[in-house]
């Protein structure tokens, strides 16, 4: 796709749509790049394959087990109307069992989802889930196939965490990636209040984050940046990156 090509395409709503897994997948890692992204004028739509029903009650427990679904949805509606974006689209497949769903019907229901939103640009997991988990796994396999089977999103982005970062925080947990396959950093410092709000509205997921208990030092180190991988893209240049955060009008 030629720069004319892009440049005809910014013509239209900019738009992304991240797809993740459960409620909290859209704050803890990309959250503060959504928010700015909605600052700019961005339409921010984020999809949540579950509600989240096999996470955690809470530390004491905020509800009853059954109950947690739906406890679940109204912290990810909190979440998004504190990062300024879109209300959430919640599907209802069986948490911790995505990549025992049929893979069509969900396929299915992110390309109807990619259609009513018509999304520039998408994001979502990589191949290693960023964590392993195999319902990050699987919807971000989904979500690229999305992506390939929908022409008119000009690029694929997946959620990282350097290795350095890792490295020097001891979080031997996350699947971090060589520091040289970053394609895109985003200090999120300036909507620092916004994103902390968003991770608060998870109220039932606090203590499964090991980093909120350390030093605020650690934690703005941890979530004061986000990454990203270009993992797909139609265009010759970086369109999520000097179009959508930062409308650089300077490219030939």
């Amino acid at each position: 796709m030629s720069w004319a090509d892009q440049r005809k395409i910014m013509n239209f709503e900019r738009s992304l749509l991240a797809v993740f897994a459960h409620p909290d997948d859209e704050t803890f890692r990309p959250g503060g790049t959504l928010a700015l992204l909605s600052q700019g004028g961005v339409r921010v739509q984020v999809v949540s394959a579950t509600r989240g029903g096999a996470g955690s009650c809470g530390h004491p427990p905020l509800c009853a087990p059954d109950e947690l679904p739906s406890l679940r949805e109204s912290e990810l509606h909190c979440a998004c109307a504190a990062l300024g974006i879109e209300p959430p689209v919640l599907l209802d497949y069986p948490d911790g069992r995505l990549s025992e769903v049929d893979p069509e019907t969900l396929l299915a229901e992110i390309l109807a989802i990619v259609k009513r939103v018509q999304p520039q640009v998408m994001i979502s997991f990589g191949p290693d889930g960023l964590s392993g988990h195999p319902d990050h796994i699987a919807i971000g396999r989904l979500a690229c196939e999305a992506y390939h089977l929908s022409r008119e999103v000009v690029a694929f982005y997946t959620l990282a965490v350097p290795l350095s970062l890792a490295t020097k925080l001891g979080m031997s947990q996350i699947r971090a990636l060589p520091d040289d396959s970053i394609t895109l950093n985003v200090d999120v410092s300036t909507v620092w209040e916004a994103k902390l709000a968003a991770i608060n509205c998870h109220r039932t997921q606090l203590s499964e984050s090991p980093i909120l208990a350390a030093p605020q030092e650690k934690q703005r180190l941890f979530l004061g940046c986000e990454y990203f991988i270009r993992a797909q893209s139609r265009l010759e240049k970086d369109f999520f990156l000097t179009n959508f955060l930062f409308d650089e009008e300077s490219n030939p």
